[in-house]
């Protein structure tokens, strides 16, 4: 059984590279097609873009394992159907079941080091990304965080640049609140406390203001100041959340309750995470039953294509059920973990008879 064990790692891992590496390839190729065309008008070092698609790369690819183990199961089996070392397996008295077990197994064991060493790699990898490439978009100049101190936001408009900490969000209004605003050169123009500003517009309406400047300090009933934030923008403003490994997302989570922010995209992300395992491990089941199902029917091409197709399809039900958790419409738990259950439901029905096949 020991052969069996490192014939089937051998040979699953071998595949599972082996997809791995030309999707990188693929993957870094339109990664810098992408950046190519943004920088076109941009003045940058050349080996900046080919940087900047190396750094991007890693996160999509933690997009697309469900397609990559799916593939590498093929491969699997197509490598095995080939030499018809299936049947001599068979014949050895290797039931098919056990044959999945295995590989239900291995894919497992890889899901989780996908999600404790990769992702955390790649979120990394996807913060330095849009740290270097944010001076260059239109919005660098302006930006939201959210962090232990409450929201935080910078500002530059009208040749002044605001500095904004707020303690918490109700409705549309901003609680807590101190301003500092600056000229260009970052010489402080005047300090500004309000308890409450009204955020519905991008024309701020600041209520019972102090302003501090070097010589005087003024009570304003109300003040409006211009930006480019309003409630809608401000709520929009989550962090790129592929950006920020697992412990990172359990401080934002934090920080957002903390801040009185929606969490439900935050929640929506971790528990992807934690059922991507599960997702993997349903993959890798799929596609080996269907491989059984299929085994000497079609050649190869026609195997790998059907594949695809198929694996399209499960993305796009998968796709839909996140869209309507995050935009609340059924509840997130469901949104996740539905369509496991369907394609697990699915790996159920096609598991009849199995040995036999």
């Amino acid at each position: 059984m020991r052969v069996y064990i490192k014939f089937f790692t051998y040979l699953f891992l071998k595949s599972f590279f082996y997809v791995l590496g030309i999707t990188f390839s693929l993957v870094f190729i339109l990664n810098l097609l992408t950046e190519l065309d943004f920088f076109k008008n941009i003045e940058v070092s050349s080996y900046f873009p080919l940087f900047l698609s190396f750094l991007n790369s890693p996160s999509m690819i933690f997009e697309m394992f469900p397609f990559i183990f799916f593939i590498s199961t093929q491969l699997f089996f197509i490598k095995l159907f080939n030499n018809n070392e299936i049947d001599t397996l068979k014949y050895s008295g290797l039931k098919n079941t056990k044959i999945l077990i295995f590989l239900s197994m291995i894919s497992l064991i890889c899901g989780l080091v996908a999600i404790l060493i990769f992702y955390n790699f790649s979120s990394n990898l996807k913060n330095v990304y849009m740290n270097l490439k944010s001076p260059h978009t239109n919005d660098g100049k302006y930006l939201a965080v959210v962090t232990k101190n409450g929201l935080w936001i910078k500002d530059i408009i009208e040749n002044k640049i605001l500095i904004v900490n707020s303690s918490k969000i109700e409705k549309n209004y901003l609680i807590d609140n101190f301003i500092t605003e600056f000229d260009s050169n970052f010489n402080v123009l005047r300090n500004i406390k309000s308890k409450k500003i009204d955020i519905s517009d991008k024309k701020w309406v600041l209520i019972d203001a102090q302003i501090y400047t070097k010589d005087k300090k003024i009570f304003n009933e109300s003040l409006d100041i211009n930006t480019h934030f309003n409630y809608e923008t401000i709520q929009s403003l989550y962090s790129n959340l592929s950006s920020l490994s697992i412990l990172e997302l359990y401080d934002l989570r934090q920080n957002y309750k903390n801040l009185g922010y929606s969490i439900t995209d935050v929640n929506l992300q971790i528990l992807k995470l934690i059922s991507f395992p599960l997702y993997f491990l349903l993959m890798t089941l799929f596609s080996s039953l269907l491989m059984y199902r299929m085994k000497y029917q079609y050649n190869k091409a026609i195997k790998i294509s059907f594949g695809l197709f198929l694996t399209v399809i499960i993305y796009y039900i998968n796709n839909f059920f996140i869209v309507l958790g995050g935009t609340e419409k059924i509840p997130l738990m469901l949104s996740v973990f539905f369509p496991l259950l369907l394609l697990a439901i699915i790996n159920g029905v096609m598991l009849e008879k199995i040995n036999e096949k």
